[in-house]
């Protein structure tokens, strides 16, 4: 059993895998969670602090980070909020815990980090739609496709403006999450 911190989780979904195959698994957001269960509601690097983990998976905010809001990064430049961004992602990529698995978009972390060890998709996991997720690992390995799917809908792409669209486009889909704790789990 590993000790797990799903770090800059709002949905428990990953967090809720892990526990089902016998993880001590905990979710953690400065907001709280939407599913019940094991949730530390705080800073994701004071969550880190606060016990010793096993293993690591966050998924620090994009906005500031994704190539799909580039238009926006002059503005985040000069107010000091890519910097920030790039400054917690890599706090979190540098984390002292022997697993670490750190999930954004296609984006600057690229250049400013490391190219990602594995670009995944939804479709590779049992979902009919694409998005590229970048995952940035040390001491795990690449996830392998766990139920390959036709379709390839750009779902989370087409999603209308609205005040949880954010919320929303940062839901893991099960069939990841499923797919991190069976294959990583193990490790």
């Amino acid at each position: 059993m590993k000790r797990v911190l799903i770090a800059c989780e709002l949905s428990g979904r990953v967090r809720d895998a892990f526990i089902d195959a016998g993880h001590d698994a905990v979710s953690n957001d400065i907001l709280p969670s939407l599913a019940p269960g094991p949730h530390i509601q705080g800073d994701a690097l004071t969550a880190l602090a606060a016990r010793s983990w096993d293993m690591l998976i966050a998924f620090p905010p994009c906005t500031a980070l994704a190539v799909s809001g580039a238009r926006w990064f002059p503005g985040k430049r000069a107010d000091g909020s890519q910097q920030a961004a790039i400054a917690f992602f890599l706090a979190l990529a540098n984390a002292e815990v022997a697993q670490v698995a750190v999930e954004n978009p296609i984006g600057i972390m690229s250049t400013h980090y490391r190219k990602p060890d594995q670009i995944i998709q939804p479709w590779q996991h049992g979902h009919g739609e694409t998005k590229a997720t970048c995952l940035w690992l040390r001491g795990l390995p690449l996830l392998v496709p766990s139920h390959v799917v036709a379709g390839r809908e750009q779902r989370i792409w087409k999603m209308g403006p609205s005040p949880e669209r954010a919320m929303l486009r940062s839901i893991t889909y099960a069939g990841i999450a499923q797919a991190m704790a069976n294959q990583w789990g193990r490790c």
